[in-house]
């Protein structure tokens, strides 16, 4: 059963697991505005039992600064890479860097990137300003045509501003709304029509995101798979095949390089050197595990494109949950897997396993999903004679958490289990999915005899089935049935 979007709206409720933080200010010049914004924004931390502190120390969570609208921070000066120098800390804090743009210098800026992307042919010149290497244009090109023109502005003032989190505040003398940026491209508004609730979102928000922690301590188990049998399997083969065929999807979109953007010496201290984004795993009944991307974050590696030292072989969980277990590859480089590895084995714990026809010459119990992608796009439709959305749970569409975190795991576990199709393997739906918020989304793909890994997939973008989107929904949404038989994307 399909929620109405009013009720997902309506249900604001908040993750069980926020923690009380501690927050510090340090801003870097005087902005009016900014200066009212942080103040209620500090109150209300205070009035919710968080505390405020008046200096960074080793026990703070997060920093609150400012940068200006468009104008380029020199690195020494920012405090993403200078705090812990700056306040002889021993870790770094979350930064959470404020920016004002009064309503018409917001306006004009995204106007400038609609004019410049839609260009014909688009002119590289219209995408260079201050404080940006000469070849940044190639970024705010392929975010603008992925995203709009509001994902190129984000990038351009998360590179100005040498800051991965932004509050990003439009209005005079007083807020009219903010947008949050975020590492994964997310830019959901908060309105500024009710002030206490415009802070408490605000609040909530920062606190989701430091109340999490990242789930990517994967240790390596057992001997190496052979390299004989790592040749013999045909899932290696399988998952090249299948990233060439969602390469021609343009479904993976080209890997975000710092040194794209911004000239950043010191940027290996404080955040990978690259971003890739999305992953795939299939599962290898010849091995009882998975076969996975690796992460990009570690090196340039694309999707679209794989080798097979671009795989990983993932086996089990680690019993605290802080990562998966990995398993080497004779004669592979043995990166670490993606990110969401430890959701990839996760989500096949709380759903059966199965015995396949003799036609797949497989006497072992599989798990019910045969293959998993993710990826940072949306879905505009699905048939649901075919395809079947599962919700997240309500919270995650107010407060949506971050890639590579146990929070995001453990939300599309709940989600996956909750499926009818794969609860029931006999349901006829074949692909199931759902939408993380200002992320992306996450499809998995039942067994179909005669298909390859990720095939059933592929296809059912071609026929419609399953309609990805470039857009990402930002907050509550839901699907609702059309004319022609379609679910069709609802946000508000």
């Amino acid at each position: 059963m399909t929620a109405s979007l009013e009720g997902i709206q309506n249900s604001k409720t908040v993750h069980p697991w926020l923690r009380k933080i501690q927050i510090s200010s340090v801003f870097a010049h005087e902005n009016p505005l900014l200066d009212k914004v942080a103040d209620n924004l500090l109150e209300h931390f205070r009035h919710q039992g968080h505390k405020v502190q008046s200096v960074p120390d080793n026990h703070t969570d997060v920093i609150l600064t400012s940068a200006r609208f468009c104008e380029p921070l020199g690195w020494r000066e920012a405090l993403f890479f200078s705090v812990r120098r700056r306040f002889n800390l021993t870790h770094t804090p979350t930064i959470f860097t404020l920016l004002h743009a009064t309503p018409e210098r917001f306006q004009a800026m995204l106007d400038l990137f609609k004019r410049a992307l839609a260009k014909d042919p688009i002119n590289p010149e219209d995408f260079t300003f201050p404080g940006l290497t000469p070849q940044a244009h190639h970024v705010l090109i392929e975010q603008g045509q992925r995203g709009g023109p509001i994902l190129a502005l984000e990038r351009l003032v998360q590179a100005q501003a040498k800051s991965i989190n932004v509050l990003l505040v439009i209005g005079n003398e007083e807020p009219d709304e903010v947008y949050l940026f975020n590492l994964v491209g997310a830019h959901p508004c908060i309105q500024g029509d009710d002030m206490d609730a415009f802070y408490d979102d605000i609040m909530l928000r920062m606190v989701t995101m430091v109340s999490t922690h990242e789930v990517t301590d994967h240790k390596v188990t057992g001997k190496p798979i052979a390299r004989s049998r790592w040749k013999q399997s045909t899932t290696p083969k399988a998952m090249r095949s299948a990233s060439v065929e969602l390469g021609k999807r343009d479904f993976f979109t080209p890997m975000i390089r710092i040194g794209d953007l911004v000239q950043v010496p010191a940027v290996g201290d404080s955040i990978a050197n690259q971003y890739s984004e999305g992953c795939f795993v299939t599962w290898e009944p010849e091995f009882e595990a998975l076969v996975a991307t690796v992460t990009g974050s570690a090196r340039p590696v694309n999707k679209g494109n794989l080798t097979d030292d671009d795989l990983a072989v993932i086996v089990d969980m680690q019993p605290d949950g802080s990562g998966v277990m990995v398993q080497h590859v004779e004669g592979n480089s043995n990166d670490p897997p993606s990110s969401e590895a430890v959701e990839m084995m996760e989500m096949d714990r709380t759903l059966p396993q199965i015995s396949l026809s003799a036609e797949w010459k497989i006497s072992s119990k599989v798990p019910v999903m045969r293959s998993k992608l993710h990826g940072h796009r949306g879905v505009a439709a699905f048939n649901s004679q075919y395809v079947e959305h599962v919700p997240l749970e309500p919270p995650y569409y107010h407060l949506p958490v971050s890639c590579a975190t146990e929070a995001q795991a453990r939300a599309i576990v709940v989600a996956f289990s909750q499926s009818e199709a794969l609860r029931n393997p006999k349901d006829p739906r074949e692909v199931i999915f759902t939408v993380l918020p200002g992320h992306g989304v996450m499809i998995a793909e039942k067994w179909v005899q005669g298909k390859e890994p990720f095939q059933v997939i592929w296809e059912y973008m071609d026929t419609g089935f399953l309609k990805v989107d470039n857009l990402i929904p930002q907050g509550p949404l839901t699907y609702v049935l059309d004319s022609e038989g379609l679910m069709i994307l609802q946000t508000p």
